[in-house]
């Protein structure tokens, strides 16, 4: 049987997939049901969707979605291959596509949606709060489970490696400039402030869904495959890494254990891809509440 054909009776890859589709479905509910109706910018490419969907009322805010992924998924897979995967190309098109089939079923004016039971226009502070944690779940699930809802992740990695710039902070960039986009555009100096307390909620969100509040992650790693995982670290996942000589206390014998730190969103990846290399390995994964030094934060931001 092929290692595809193993994956695909597997488990672990159907829950996997399944994961991803139920967190793509609450990304596209939490633009549906409370981002849209009322304007809130939650930043990202479906959040300057929001904006462009304002301007253009034709236009769908998934649409808009499709419209900047593409080329992002293309630039991405250009430039990451295959560590930019499968699954962050299939959840970047899922998003957009779940998101316009629900407004097709349920429209985007809250007086009249769901027979206007639902409509939040007087209890905005309710939406921005519902709208993050369904946000929150969604992306924390997608992430969590190997792939990316695509937009400004992809904008914040390629500034990562070009920039050295932490994808924590060109997340916080991007999605700072589309909520200030959306500021002028729509004329109104509370819809930021609503857009701020969505973030904050569906950033806390994503946190507590891939079980971690740290951004980085420290690995210890005892393998027999040292070559392998180097090849790997080194060429495809563009990190550094530390030799820590070791020896066990029953067997005595000597060996080098990988001393490496990696950011909250490349776990998923890189713990597949240990398995992978060497199933009979010895992982220790622990949060790193702090990073300093190439490809995280700088000393200088500390003080």
């Amino acid at each position: 049987m092929t290692k595809w054909m193993e994956q695909l009776y597997s488990k672990q890859w159907w829950l996997s997939w399944i994961s991803i589709l139920i967190g793509c479905t609450l990304v596209a509910a939490g633009f549906v049901f409370f981002a849209t109706p009322y304007k809130i910018v939650p930043g990202g490419v479906y959040g300057l969707g929001v904006v462009l969907h304002h301007l253009i009322p034709s236009i769908k805010v998934g649409t808009f979605g499709f419209m900047f992924d593409i080329p992002l998924l293309l630039i991405g897979t250009r430039v990451f291959g295959k560590m930019f995967g499968a699954r962050t190309i299939i959840a970047a098109i899922l998003t957009p596509t779940i998101m316009n089939l629900l407004t097709m079923i349920v429209g985007d004016n809250p007086t009249i949606m769901l027979g206007g039971k639902a409509d939040l226009s007087n209890d905005m502070i309710i939406a921005c709060i519902f709208g993050g944690v369904l946000l929150g779940a969604g992306v924390g699930l997608v992430i969590k489970h190997g792939g990316t809802t695509g937009g400004t992740d992809i904008v914040a990695m390629l500034l990562n490696k070009y920039t050295r710039l932490p994808i924590a902070r060109g997340v916080l960039i991007g999605d700072s400039l589309v909520v200030i986009f959306g500021m002028i555009v729509l004329g109104d100096w509370r819809l930021p402030l609503y857009s701020l307390v969505t973030i904050f909620v569906s950033s806390r969100v994503i946190d507590y869904v891939i079980d971690g509040a740290s951004y980085d992650k420290l690995l210890f790693i005892i393998s027999e495959k040292h070559e392998q995982l180097k090849k790997f670290i080194l060429e495809d996942l563009e990190r550094g890494a530390t030799y820590i000589k070791s020896s066990g206390m029953y067997t005595k014998n000597d060996k080098d254990m990988i001393f490496l730190v990696i950011s909250r969103r490349e776990l998923s990846a890189v713990q597949n891809k240990i398995k992978e290399i060497d199933p009979d390995s010895f992982l220790v994964v622990v949060d790193a509440h702090e990073t300093y030094g190439d490809g995280f934060k700088s000393f200088q931001e500390k003080a």
